[in-house]
């Protein structure tokens, strides 16, 4: 438990030392950079604070928070109240910095979903309590996120939760249709919207100005990359080169070795979230550290898909490495409740001599279980 919670802390401080020097190396980073910096030891905070309170604390606010989760993403809709960019009303200027309720709603859901399959444990395979119930909850929120509209976080958010309602134990055949339904809607939304029409029509014909440019700088990069400081497409080519579209200059500048690099350590927090969530000493822990695996997996697979042309374009961010502040306030927290689960397994556990499922928490008697 030690080594991956090692592993998960050092690949964690590599994404983010990686994403202070680009986002240097990128036109507007010396302006940028003194926010990055202070977002990240605020981050750092939040997830010390997630690590040193007890886990299972969180079952008290988890609908608490998801209420206020809801009440923010009501507001931010309002004129008067969130700000608009880049043709959608997100964010909240709080001054100092701009805070997206979107992010919170990740954590929120990933919480209050954990504390619920906790306590049905027994009832999550039935269509009422496994599936229409969350549903009443997630759902509402998924909505207010749509309106924004911020299709990217809908469906990354939509995504974790139906891993988080399999892994619980409801019926696969029902989540399934379930996704299908959402994915049907939401289709038919794109279909109705112009903007968003263009860009899935934009990947279907391999005409995407914004992937194209990404590819143009992935692939200019060879193995070693340009050099530091010396890529050309963050010069007005690659759009928002400092946030979704970061891995690019990363391929241009550093080359295939760091962009693999990258890819490989996000698959090394991956296997380690999972392994500790295996060895979670309760259910709510289990299914705690599953969730928040999965929302970083998740992402950065989003995100690496976009700028390789693998996927449309989502807007999403690259976790730990593209410029943001809520985003990466929530990341670090993410990982500072992943360490706390860590630290809370059992002692002495092992997978033994029983087949390993990375999916099923390990087996810790009742009495030992707080």
């Amino acid at each position: 438990m030690k080594l991956a919670s090692t592993i998960l802390l050092l690949g964690v401080a590599a994404l983010l030392g990686l994403g202070t020097v680009m986002l240097y190396s990128s036109p507007v980073g010396a302006s940028l950079l003194s926010r990055q910096l202070c977002w990240c030891a605020l981050g750092l905070v939040v997830g010390l604070a997630m690590f040193h309170v007890d886990y299972k604390h969180l079952k008290k606010i988890a609908w608490p928070l998801l209420i206020v989760t809801l009440v923010l993403l009501v507001a931010v809709l309002f004129p008067q109240v969130g700000t608009w960019r880049g043709g959608a009303r997100r964010w909240f200027n709080l001054g100092f910095m701009l805070f997206q309720p979107s992010e919170l709603a990740k954590l929120a859901v990933i919480i209050a979903l954990a504390h619920y399959a906790d306590c049905f444990k027994s009832k999550m395979s039935e269509l009422k309590v496994g599936l229409l119930r969350p549903a009443l909850f997630i759902l509402p929120l998924l909505f207010l996120i749509y309106k924004e509209p911020d299709y990217g976080t809908m469906l990354l958010l939509a995504a974790v939760s139906a891993v988080l309602l399999l892994v619980a134990g409801a019926r696969w055949k029902l989540v399934t249709v379930l996704s299908l339904l959402g994915l049907a809607i939401v289709a038919v939304s794109i279909w109705h919207n112009p903007v968003r029409l263009a860009r899935i029509m934009d990947y279907i014909n391999g005409t995407g100005y914004q992937s194209e440019q990404a590819k143009i700088a992935v692939g200019s990069g060879g193995l070693t990359g340009v050099g530091l400081g010396d890529g050309r497409q963050k010069f007005g080519y690659v759009p928002e080169n400092h946030t979704d579209f970061i891995l690019s200059i990363i391929g241009e500048e550093l080359g295939l070795v760091a962009t693999l690099g990258v890819v490989l350590t996000f698959f090394a927090l991956m296997i380690c979230g999972v392994y500790i969530a295996s060895k979670a000493r309760d259910r709510f822990g289990h299914l705690l550290a599953t969730g928040l695996t999965f929302l970083i997996g998740l992402q950065a697979f989003i995100n690496i898909g976009v700028v390789t042309g693998a996927l449309p374009n989502k807007g999403l961010a690259l976790p730990f490495v593209s410029y943001g502040g809520s985003n990466l306030v929530m990341m670090l927290a993410a990982v500072g409740l992943l360490c706390n689960v860590a630290r809370h397994a059992q002692p002495g556990l092992r997978v033994g001599g029983r087949s390993f499922n990375p999916f099923t928490p390990a087996d810790v008697p009742s009495t030992q279980l707080s």
